[in-house]
């Protein structure tokens, strides 16, 4: 059981990694409603993205837009999901074409050893590491990141999938209840 202080201390963590990408939150999801797009494309859209992902997206669509609490984790879900089927197919192709290149091998030498140093979870305990890295939302954990680390590890598209999906879930189930507490606090 999980004792009063650690709690306080994974809730800490959570609100900070929405403070995280708070910021970056506000000015897509201003811009995206300035533009007159519906609240159910902007939240699907900015859970697809690096850094907001789902973590942004849920609270947006449950504090902001006042969805229902299933619907927005439903679409946060599937929008989470989009991107990673590419990211997994498409990495290595990608990052060898811009290694080819000093400031894309830089950048791709710099993400690759921020996801090993980040993933050691991953590597050590390979698909409950995975689902467990992406579930738990903290800065710098995600489907994204997740999909990089499921790659450079080596593991199997398929079972990447699977535990980027479970993980996925279960970051949306605590984004979900930390959003529904948060709006019944505000009223």
């Amino acid at each position: 059981m999980l004792n009063k202080r650690l709690i306080f201390v994974m809730i800490a963590l959570l609100f900070a990694s929405l403070m995280y990408a708070n910021t970056f939150t506000d000015t897509t999801v201003s811009w995206m409603e300035a533009k007159g797009l519906n609240p159910i494309l902007i939240v699907l859209i900015i859970s697809m993205l690096p850094i907001i992902e789902l973590r942004g997206a849920i609270p947006v669509a449950i504090l902001i837009f006042k969805m229902n609490w299933l619907e927005a984790s439903v679409i946060c879900i599937i929008g989470n999901m989009i991107p990673v089927p590419f990211i997994l197919l498409l990495m290595t192709w990608f990052f060898r074409t811009i290694s080819k290149y000093s400031v894309g091998k830089r950048f791709t030498e710099w993400l690759f050893a921020r996801t090993r140093h980040k993933g050691k979870i991953i590597e050590k305990y390979e698909a409950i590491g995975l689902t467990a890295f992406v579930g738990i939302p903290l800065p710098g954990t995600g489907a994204w990141t997740g999909a990089f680390a499921a790659n450079i590890f080596g593991l199997k598209f398929w079972k990447s999938i699977l535990c980027i999906f479970l993980g996925v879930i279960g970051a949306a189930v605590i984004m979900t209840t930390l959003s529904v507490m948060g709006s019944l606090a505000l009223g």
